[in-house]
């Protein structure tokens, strides 16, 4: 891991600062506040003040609480979400490329299918019809982000299957186990971790989306998104109570964003040096 850090550039390793004080924080600032995330501590939309670092929300909750108890939230969501996206998109986009044939075929069409949907309005539709429920959330979510995460890597993994070691592990009739965690998997590992932060990232704003339209993550566990919307008005009075979520769940991403540029740049490095 320090090896790895001291190869990222100035850039990324700001990222991980920001990506591991904001996991610290809305980890165990909950936990050292006065003030829990349904508190009601306050009168509506207070300002900033020694009893409220970030003032109230619209019915006199403290804002900092919501606020790292709702990032806790997201990031949870959008992390098991993401594992779901992968665990479903990896196994079959090794497949497609190793096995092809009519198996490839039929799994790239559905899937080209599958997103030919706008990826919100699918998931608006679905979520209406089964429900906001977390296990629908991620569900919904991985199901959606596989679509990308297979593409990804049935690209990535057409090359690897055209090696002569993987014809050799044909001829010796290795099994399709071995062909995913032996011989493709760790030559594909490195871009599918960068792939996995972006997926992160749109995972967390796909679920604030959500949760602003009012078919994410529901009362009374708080979220980014949904903070935004509950404390809309406040704009009209001067309040920042709805933009300092967005900020939070920006500076999320940018974090990530920039740790995931970093890992590009670094893979770039190395494949010249090879």
């Amino acid at each position: 891991m320090i090896n790895l850090l001291r190869d990222l550039n100035l850039s990324a390793r700001i990222g991980v600062v920001i990506v591991v004080v904001f996991l610290l924080a809305v980890t165990f600032g909950p936990m050292l506040l006065p003030y829990s995330a349904v508190e009601i501590s306050g009168s509506v939309w207070e300002p900033p003040s020694a009893t409220h670092w970030l003032g109230t929300d619209n019915v006199g909750r403290d804002l900092l609480a919501r606020i790292l108890t709702g990032g806790r939230m997201t990031v949870l969501v959008s992390f098991f979400a993401t594992c779901g996206a992968f665990a479903i998109g990896c196994p079959l986009g090794i497949a497609a490329a190793i096995t092809g044939g009519w198996f490839d075929l039929i799994v790239t069409r559905s899937v080209d299918a599958l997103m030919a949907f706008p990826g919100l309005i699918l998931a608006l539709i679905v979520l209406s019809a089964i429900g906001t429920s977390i296990p629908s959330l991620l569900m919904m979510m991985a199901v959606l982000s596989s679509t990308i995460v297979f593409r990804l890597t049935r690209a990535v993994a057409s090359d690897v299957a055209a090696m002569e070691y993987i014809e050799v592990a044909r001829l010796r009739g290795e099994t399709m186990r071995w062909f995913l965690f032996k011989e493709v998997l760790p030559n594909v590992a490195p871009t599918l971790f960068t792939e996995f932060g972006l997926r992160f990232v749109f995972a967390a704003i796909l679920i604030s989306s959500l949760s602003f339209l009012g078919l994410g993550i529901q009362p009374p566990y708080p979220d980014l998104g949904g903070m935004v919307k509950e404390n809309a008005l406040a704009i009209t009075f001067g309040r920042s109570a709805p933009i300092l979520p967005a900020l939070a769940l920006a500076l999320l991403a940018i974090g990530v964003n920039l740790i995931v540029d970093g890992l590009l740049k670094r893979n770039a490095n190395l494949d010249l040096h090879k």
